[in-house]
């Protein structure tokens, strides 16, 4: 059963943080929320797990409510990261996954895994005041997963990690995934939800604007991304009718079009002027759908 968030709204007073909000997300699979800072994800995260109460609509997991009796099932990590900085990692992280259900050696066992997984087991009687704030990330992400939930809420889990952690924390979400988490999580990335989401919600104060399956978002907007590398001017395409936007690159030119077909005439225009080394039209990215859609950039 996946989850289910139907004609969900969230009001601060006259504020409406999340406006009618209806989405349906797939079990056992990895779902990307997607908005700048102040879009409402994660208020929808605190709705999800009931920390805040919805002003109307209904959340329901496996057809159920989420309450305390299914808490042991979930994995959450906040955008604000909150370990005990005067705790050893070994005590915090056992209390944590003990609270959840867990026995003492179980959990032991599976922190010495992630530990030596992220390639920090050293760092198990370290106090987290003592480790780097890349580290207390790991640490608090291995948090949120040591008692294996069924449903794993990631807040911008991959923010303020270099390139070498996000790919491990990466690999790491995509395993468990691959054995039957359902994984929602945030980003301002758009990069990471498109290489790792099959479904996804791009969130605009407080509304969905692009809601759907990755692959079905990007063939309804079509290829109307078309990049041309030649050795001759083509500044002349600027003015052409079928071109909506135009950009110079070091190699020539990078399009925007109206459509695939504009193509082919772009073709006929620039053949016999000089050697065309590159024609090749794009899956357009999802900064140029959310540009679409939003009638603004993303960022």
């Amino acid at each position: 059963m996946s989850l289910k968030l139907e004609n969900v709204t969230k009001k601060f007073g006259q504020f409406t943080a999340v406006d009618d909000i209806s989405i349906e997300i797939p079990e056992k699979e990895m779902f990307g929320f997607l908005g700048a800072n102040g879009a409402g994800k994660t208020t929808t995260f605190r709705m999800i797990l009931g920390l805040i109460d919805a002003t109307k609509g209904n959340i329901t997991w496996q057809g159920k409510p989420i309450n305390y009796s299914v808490s042991g099932q979930i994995g959450y990590l906040p955008e604000e990261r909150g370990l005990y900085p005067k705790l050893q990692v070994k005590e915090q992280l056992v209390y944590l996954a003990r609270l959840r259900g867990m026995d003492k050696q179980a959990a032991l066992k599976e922190l010495d895994n992630w530990l030596e997984r992220f390639k920090v087991p050293d760092y198990k009687t370290k106090k987290v005041e003592e480790l780097s704030k890349g580290n207390q990330q790991k640490i608090q992400f291995i948090s949120s997963i040591l008692h294996k939930p069924k449903l794993l809420i990631l807040d911008e889990p991959f923010s303020g990690l270099d390139p070498v952690n996000v790919e491990l924390l990466k690999e790491a979400v995509v395993d468990l995934k691959n054995s039957g988490t359902s994984i929602v999580f945030s980003s301002h990335r758009m990069e990471h939800v498109e290489e790792l989401c099959e479904h996804l919600c791009i969130m605009q104060k407080g509304k969905p604007v692009v809601h759907g399956e990755l692959k079905e978002i990007k063939r309804s907007y079509g290829k109307k991304s078309l990049i041309i590398h030649g050795d001759f001017s083509m500044s002349f395409l600027q003015d052409h009718p079928a071109v909506k936007k135009f950009k110079m690159t070091t190699e020539g030119v990078h399009l925007q079009i109206e459509n695939e077909w504009a193509a082919d005439d772009i073709l006929k225009d620039i053949v016999g002027k000089g050697f065309i080394r590159k024609f090749m039209l794009e899956e357009p990215s999802l900064n140029d759908i959310f540009i679409e859609k939003a009638g603004a950039s993303y960022e």
